[in-house]
């Protein structure tokens, strides 16, 4: 499949092995796993954060395929979930980034189009989350409001 705004195809990435159970070297039963999901939630840590530190510190290399739920099913169990979904703060975070270079350096063209892609894809975003239910249909993107919200 083609890539969004270039005209060039996909990056080829790796993929994971094919597993069909857990591993029997796993340490963790499902419901520690899940405890400890629920406190790195409640440290602050984003789903993807948490299964980084999950894989690197407790040598727990698929937590769907060890509890049979994800992660962010784990944390909207606990209510834990953010108020907004980890892809879209992100987008916004990196959108603020690039308005504070555009400050500095106003005819930096590159910066531009980038700023531009990025506000798209937030907005795209947007329109699928509000579609599902995830953010609340009067949510919408605002600049000004997302440099508060990233501070």
């Amino acid at each position: 499949m083609a890539r969004m705004h270039s005209r060039k195809k996909g990056k080829s990435a790796s993929t994971h092995p094919l597993r069909t159970e857990r591993p029997q070297w796993e340490e963790y039963s499902p419901e520690e796993i899940e405890s400890l999901v629920a406190d790195y939630g409640k440290k602050g840590l984003s789903s993807s954060m948490i299964g980084i530190v999950l894989r690197d510190q407790h040598g727990i290399v698929d937590v769907p395929l060890s509890t049979g739920k994800k992660i962010q099913a784990i944390m909207a169990e606990h209510e834990l979930l953010p108020e907004l979904p980890e892809d879209i703060l992100n987008l916004i975070t990196k959108a603020v980034l690039l308005r504070k270079h555009l400050e500095e350096h106003p005819k930096d063209k590159h910066s531009t189009r980038g700023l531009k892609l990025t506000e798209s894809k937030i907005r795209r975003l947007g329109k699928y989350y509000k579609r599902t239910g995830k953010l609340a249909s009067t949510w919408y993107y605002n600049p000004v409001k997302a440099r508060l919200l990233v501070k």
